[in-house]
């Protein structure tokens, strides 16, 4: 039978609801217990397609072409599990199912409320993993923070799920903040008695608490938060800033919060967990023989949670090469060509990020023919690949005016196209060219060399393609197509042949690079930055 863990907030959002619950999973992952983690976010947006990434950070597409939250980022980043559609659900969604289903007529003329149709489409969402078979125990993190409003339904479905499973099928976990007051000298636990004391108000007894802390929490501090939140005292668990949010499993299980959880489940202890691969990820990332500078050029780069996958996947790309990636992060709208040295001569590689609209895009250009003409290694993703191939257009091929039409419908050379069965699409969410395709690799190419093998597949979020009438000529001129979709026959990735590292993917490889398998791109991005930085200090 499976097993229920939810993960709430108190005090304050951006406490780290989501690495906790990751690093909870990865200790249970590594005792042998098949796990999964969905996400339950309170906004009503259906998804976080349509969303600004300055509102929400970015939007983290997963195998079966769900947009969702950056979180599931971070459990696929862990746990090394692909998650799905089911993983991710929003208030937007609940609703609109419900609606969808009081217009098919399925309630009988009933009252629609919030209690009990809407908490029962949370629980039956709540469920949805648990009834496939495939895991032990399901971690739901709840978005938001205990008291707002919109979190209140996902609350009561909570208690009511808890209700019908029983005490030791589904559990509680309250995370919460315990501030230091400088001016007094101490930690302070009422913000944490308040918000257990506000979850209490609902209906709900929280089974463990997980306090985020700067400063280590003593047995007194302990102590009194049990007392006056009804927890044993080993339920309360101390979280402390870490310099890397991959240290937080080694301090979890430091703090035995695997244990506690599997004696409150009444699950097995099976055998300590095995964390010896993750420390030695640990290992080489806190003792790099070497550093290299990569700038990412972006246009949402005051928010970098608008980059998490790609930040991510330099951590680990970096630890595989035993190399410190500093990521410098240049806004394209600041990038001209008579200031692109300037701004980029200090560089061992550079990253064109992906993005929508032509805000920046002429900097991401500018930028593409600095590092193609001085032979900087570059990685350009999505948008970034675009820019490659429209600037290419322009310097080599003299194609005067190529440009996407997504920013020049009318140009002379629409390098960059959009897909035919995209033209008569008007609705925005979800109706790009979303999750996983195949790619087909030509031998003897940098894409080839980097992952080893013939066939991959990639992760997809776009709507325009390379345009290709005009492949002819580009391959000819020595920007060769060498990864090709099998079916569509569209170009997926594009590379320079007379040039140490320049490749563009029309994917995001950054969406399925983590801890155990580091994105084979990103691995020889760093390793080429690594060359350049080498040769220029000779």
């Amino acid at each position: 039978m499976t097993k229920y863990i939810f993960v709430t907030g108190g005090v304050t959002s951006s406490l780290g609801k989501g690495i906790i619950s990751a690093s909870l999973a990865k200790l249970l992952q590594a005792r042998g217990y098949s796990v999964t983690i969905q996400k339950f976010d309170p906004y009503i947006n259906i998804d976080p397609g349509t969303l600004n990434p300055y509102e929400h950070g970015e939007c983290y597409v997963t195998e079966d072409g769900a947009e969702t939250d950056l979180d599931l980022g971070h459990y696929e980043r862990f746990l090394n599990v692909p998650t799905s559609q089911a993983n991710n659900v929003t208030t937007g969604r609940i609703y609109q199912n419900v609606i969808n289903k009081e217009r098919q007529g399925e309630y009988l003329g009933k009252t629609v409320q919030v209690v009990p149709h809407i908490t029962d489409e949370i629980k039956r969402n709540m469920r949805l993993l648990g009834e496939t078979g495939q895991y032990d125990i399901v971690i739901t993190e709840l978005g938001g923070t205990v008291g707002d409003i919109e979190s209140l339904p996902f609350i009561e479905a909570v208690r009511q799920f808890k209700w019908e499973e029983g005490a030791h099928n589904a559990i509680v976990i309250h995370l919460t903040l315990i501030p230091y007051l400088a001016a007094a000298g101490e930690l302070k636990t009422k913000p944490t008695q308040h918000s257990v004391k506000a979850l209490l108000e609902y209906g709900i007894q929280p089974d463990i608490l997980v306090c985020r802390s700067e400063r280590p929490i003593s047995t007194d501090i302990r102590k009194k938060i049990a007392l006056f939140c009804n927890v044993n005292v080993n339920a309360v668990i101390e979280s402390l800033d870490a310099s890397t949010i991959y240290d937080v499993p080694l301090l979890m299980m430091k703090e035995q919060l695997d244990k506690t959880v599997l004696s409150k489940l009444k699950l097995a202890q099976k055998n300590e967990p095995d964390m010896e691969k993750w420390k030695e990820f640990l290992g080489r990332l806190k003792n790099p023989t070497s550093e290299v500078k990569i700038g990412l050029i972006g246009k949402y780069v005051e928010l970098p949670d608008a980059y998490k996958s790609i930040i991510e996947s330099f951590i680990h790309a970096g630890s595989r090469n035993e190399c410190k990636v500093k990521v410098e992060y240049i806004h394209s709208e600041g990038i001209y060509p008579d200031n692109a040295k300037e701004k980029l001569a200090h560089l061992d590689g550079v990253l064109v990020a992906p993005g929508f609209g032509s805000r920046g895009i002429e900097g991401k250009i500018d930028t593409i023919k600095y590092v193609r003409e001085n032979n900087v290694p570059f990685f350009g993703i999505c948008l970034g690949m675009q820019c490659a191939v429209i600037e290419f257009g322009r310097n080599v091929l003299g194609l005067q005016g190529a440009n996407t039409t997504e920013i020049d419908e009318e140009s002379v050379h629409p390098v960059i196209n959009m897909m035919e069965d995209q033209k008569s699409v008007t609705a925005k969410g979800g109706t790009m060219r979303l999750g996983s395709y195949p790619c087909d690799l030509k031998k003897g190419t940098k894409a080839f060399a980097a992952y080893g093998k013939t066939h991959i597949s990639e992760r997809h979020r776009h709507r325009y393609e390379f345009n290709s009438a005009y492949l002819n000529q580009y391959e000819e001129a020595g920007m060769i197509a060498s990864g090709i979709n099998p079916e569509t026959k569209l170009v997926e990735i594009v590379e320079l042949k007379n040039h140490p590292f320049f490749v563009g993917g029309q994917f995001h490889p950054e969406l399925k690079s983590t801890v155990a398998n580091p994105h084979p791109l990103f691995v020889k991005f760093v390793a080429a930055a690594m060359e350049f930085a080498k040769k220029k200090t000779k």
